[in-house]
């Protein structure tokens, strides 16, 4: 089975964008954004000069690709945050202080999806926005193996759980799903 890493390459972050009404001097992290950037860069462009987009992952090698492609690139409101999503209050980001934040292609990766779905509720405003996007279950001929992938109803209960209401749900690609909740 070939593994494409974190899967990024097949989802569409500016049609993601769109649907989550993501816009300009808006506060948003991109929790365990990889090195490539693929969401934490067009979502700084989004949110402008008055916003702000925090690039967060655990890997530092991952956090220092992302600040030279914002440099290369010219953006100056991403700023990256060293951090474990598995440790309640971890994230070096002042609680409720997000309009949006990212979980896509991490709950995958990880065995304890409630800790980082509560984190990353932790992080948002009242009213703000949980993004997630993981890889459908189904077995596909790359990616993770369909043991390792969550279902969507787990996600859904978590963050029930987690004091969060689902808005949308959504193919965010062919291989992934997309869910949207609100504090």
């Amino acid at each position: 089975m070939v593994y494409i890493s974190g899967g990024n390459e097949l989802i569409d972050a500016a049609k993601v964008f769109d649907r989550l009404g993501l816009k300009s001097g808006m506060q948003v992290a991109d929790l365990g954004c990889g090195g490539a950037g693929h969401f934490v860069i067009p979502a700084a462009r989004l949110v402008g000069s008055m916003g702000l987009a925090y690039a967060v992952d655990i890997l530092k090698s991952a956090l220092q690709s992302v600040a030279s492609k914002a440099r290369l690139e010219g953006i100056n409101n991403v700023k990256t945050v060293w951090s474990n999503l598995e440790v309640a209050g971890a994230t070096n980001i002042s609680a409720a202080s997000l309009d949006m934040d990212f979980l896509i292609n991490i709950l995958f990766q990880s065995q304890n999806h409630q800790a980082i779905i509560q984190e990353a509720t932790r992080l948002l405003k009242p009213k703000g926005s949980l993004l997630v996007i993981d890889w459908n279950k189904t077995p596909t001929p790359f990616g993770p193996p369909a043991v390792d992938r969550v279902a969507v109803e787990e996600i859904k209960t978590l963050a029930q759980k987690a004091g969060l209401k689902l808005t949308d749900e959504f193919a965010a690609g062919t291989y992934h799903f997309g869910l949207i909740f609100q504090k």
